[in-house]
């Protein structure tokens, strides 16, 4: 059974930085692509960044977040990592891991939250002015 469990959310003044977290387990690291999400309520889920399963660096970055935010993924203890600098409230939003399994990353998949299989439960970042 996947599992993916994310930590480190908070609350922080713009400008500021967090670190999130996210655990994998029972994951087929093969041939999948993994990232993170965001959604604030009323809208649509939205890519953060994405890397394929055997990479620790991200293939793509959703452009405003480009410069700013750091993913990757420490492969030996299976845990996927966000540092995220330079917070603007515009970045307040639940995030999210998310895996899919047998297909590599594409950038289109930033805008194709349903092309993932396996997500975590959230974790909420808030950013005040």
């Amino acid at each position: 059974q996947v599992r993916l469990a994310e930590s480190g959310g908070g609350s922080v003044q713009a400008g500021g930085s967090l670190r999130l977290s996210c655990e994998f387990s029972g994951y087929n690291y093969n041939d999948g692509c993994i990232g993170w999400f965001r959604q604030t309520p009323g809208r649509e889920r939205e890519g953060v960044a994405l890397m394929d399963s055997t990479s620790t660096v991200p293939e793509y970055y959703t452009t405003s977040v480009k410069d700013r935010f750091t993913a990757s993924q420490d492969t030996t203890n299976n845990v996927l990592s966000l540092v995220m600098n330079d917070l603007k409230p515009e970045d307040s939003a639940m995030y999210y891991c998310a895996a899919v399994q047998d297909s590599w990353c594409y950038r289109r998949m930033l805008n194709q939250p349903d092309a993932f299989t396996y997500w975590g439960q959230g974790t909420q970042v808030t950013v005040s002015s």
